[in-house]
C-alpha cells in the first residue's frame, strides 16, 4: 500500500509542486493560474510569465493549493483558497448561480486538480478533496464550494475535468446547490467548527 502525504505548497516545495502540474493534462501550461486572473490577462501572458506568477503567489503566501505525495514522490495537486482571490470565479456567468455573494471571504473555493498520469484512477483526487476540505476549515473557511463536472450528463475529455467530477464531491459530502448547465455543477460543504 503506498503511502500519501499532503501538504500546503510553500516555497520549499516549489519544484515538487511544478512536478505535480507537469504530468499531464494542462497543469503545466496553466500554473493554476486560469481561475486567479482575467481573460484578457490570460490571453496576454506565455507559461513562463504564469509559472512567474505562482511563484510569486506561493512566495507571497498564504499557500494556495496541497500537493500529494506517493511514497516521498509529488503526484497530484489542488487549488483550495478563499473565493475571493480566485477572481475568474465571480466573472463566470455559469457560477452567479452560487447562494453565496462572492464578496464573502469566509466561503473557500477548490477549484482545480491536476493528479499525473502514473497516479490516475488511484483515488488521488478523493484524497486532494478531503484534505482541501480540512485545510480550509482550519483556515477559518465557513463554506467549501465546487464547480465539478457531472460527466454523465455530457462526454468530456480528461483535461476538461481539471474542477473533478461530480461523484467525488457528492460522496466526500458536499450537496449539490446549482446546475447552472447540463454537465455543470455548484456544489458545496458546510465546514464551519462544530457544524
Amino acid at each position: 500500500m503506498p503511502t500519501i502525504t499532503i501538504e500546503p505548497v510553500t516555497a520549499d516545495r516549489f519544484a515538487d509542486a511544478e512536478h505535480a502540474l507537469s504530468g499531464g493534462g494542462d497543469g503545466h501550461s496553466c500554473q493554476c493560474q486560469w481561475w486567479m486572473i482575467t481573460n484578457a490577462q490570460w490571453q496576454g501572458t506565455s507559461m513562463e510569465e504564469r509559472e512567474g506568477m505562482l511563484r510569486a503567489e506561493v512566495d507571497a503566501g498564504p499557500p494556495p493549493a496541497l500537493v500529494a505525495y506517493v511514497d516521498g514522490e509529488a503526484a497530484g495537486w489542488v487549488r483550495v483558497g478563499p473565493r475571493t482571490a480566485q477572481v475568474r470565479l465571480a466573472r463566470t456567468r455559469a457560477f452567479a448561480e452560487s447562494p453565496h455573494p462572492f464578496d464573502d471571504p469566509s466561503v473557500w473555493a477548490v477549484s482545480c486538480f491536476v493528479v499525473r498520469r502514473e497516479h490516475r484512477g488511484s483515488g488521488l483526487t478523493a484524497e486532494l478533496l478531503d484534505a482541501a476540505v480540512a485545510y480550509a476549515r482550519a483556515q477559518g473557511a465557513k463554506v467549501v464550494e465546487a464547480y465539478p463536472i457531472d460527466p454523465t450528463a455530457a462526454d468530456k475529455r480528461p483535461n476538461e475535468l481539471y474542477t473533478g467530477i461530480l461523484s467525488t464531491f457528492l460522496a466526500a459530502g458536499f450537496t449539490e446547490v446549482a446546475r447552472p448547465k447540463p454537465h455543470l455543477a455548484i456544489v458545496e460543504k458546510a465546514v464551519a467548527e462544530g457544524e
